[in-house]
């Protein structure tokens, strides 16, 4: 999948007849997910390319960076997950001080028709683009039929009683309902990173644990988790402790350490993806290590029932 980069990069000779999805698409939820299928069956349907228009770094970042959330995801995660999407290729424009200034037509006339020559751009309902986010879809439709793209819009979904979004996903993650964030996500909540060299403690209790450092901006909460380990495409159950090692005493630096089953080779340095599943219990200060060394047993335990009944 190519990735090009608005001003500096050409656009391919063979991005033909763009259909492009545009937007933020932090998390790549299940509203995101359909409008990617849209635009990729209708690209099909055209003879044309799928693609996905996007901004680096989110606006809110440079508009209000006092208001700017975490992120749901790393670029490499979005990356990916267009590319699984069926996208061939990602534009992605850099989102500067200058650039928020643009009126909604500037934006349309200089990025989607003169450089990437649009055929038709989809967008969720509730999409704003522009200076002060003065442009809403229906400009956006009218600035098509003047330039002479298509446009269309998927409205918001629902997950049962709930709309879909990135600030709903956001809240759910930071109130440790990571399984509700993964149901509407369409997929759990995932950190990426690489093992890091810990205290040796776990090992040394007979339970050793894999220390992960992350570039994802949203940690769950304090607490122990059920999670899933992928390693080299291979996936296994694991419990996640995020948090101080309150047992040990509370002045180390927050840690997320998981302890993978059926796993013992040397994860040093190695890249990961941990997935959280459902939140187990809250970090809690035990009387000794014996103590804490139970309950750990108590979590694997709860954690592969739970893989049991959802056929992990």
């Amino acid at each position: 999948m190519n990735v090009i980069h608005y001003p500096n990069d050409p656009v391919p000779a063979n991005w033909t007849n763009p259909a492009v999805a545009l937007g933020n698409f932090d998390g790549v939820h299940r509203g995101h997910t359909k409008i990617l299928k849209n635009v990729c069956a209708r690209a099909s349907e055209r003879g044309g390319t799928p693609l996905v228009l996007t901004f680096e770094p989110h606006p809110t970042r440079i508009v209000r960076p006092d208001k700017a959330p975490p992120l749901l995801m790393t670029a490499s995660q979005k990356l990916a997950c267009f590319e699984m999407a069926g996208i061939e290729g990602v534009a992605m424009v850099e989102f500067t001080a200058d650039l928020s200034q643009w009126t909604p037509d500037e934006f349309v006339r200089r990025v989607l028709v003169e450089w990437l020559r649009a055929s038709e751009v989809w967008v969720g309902a509730n999409f704003l683009f522009g200076h002060e986010r003065s442009g809403n879809y229906s400009l956006l439709r009218s600035l098509g039929a003047r330039y002479g793209f298509l446009t269309d819009k998927i409205e918001p979904v629902r997950y049962k009683d709930f709309i879909v979004s990135s600030t709903r996903v956001r809240r759910l993650i930071s109130d440790g309902r990571v399984d509700e964030a993964g149901a509407l996500l369409g997929h759990h909540y995932m950190l990426d990173g690489v093992i890091e060299t810990g205290s040796g403690r776990g090992r040394g209790h007979g339970i050793p644990t894999a220390n992960l450092q992350t570039k994802n901006e949203l940690l769950p909460p304090d607490g122990v988790y059920a999670t899933t380990v992928t390693i080299d495409s291979r996936i296994f159950g694991s419990v996640t402790n995020i948090g101080h090692r309150p047992t040990f005493g509370n002045d180390g630096p927050r840690v997320v350490e998981t302890h993978i089953f059926d796993f013992d080779a040397d994860l040093y340095g190695k890249d990961i993806s941990l997935a959280f599943v459902q939140r187990l219990r809250e970090e809690r200060t035990f009387d000794d290590a014996d103590a804490l060394r139970q309950q750990i047993d108590t979590d694997c335990a709860n954690a592969k029932k739970l893989f049991a009944e959802i056929s992990l």
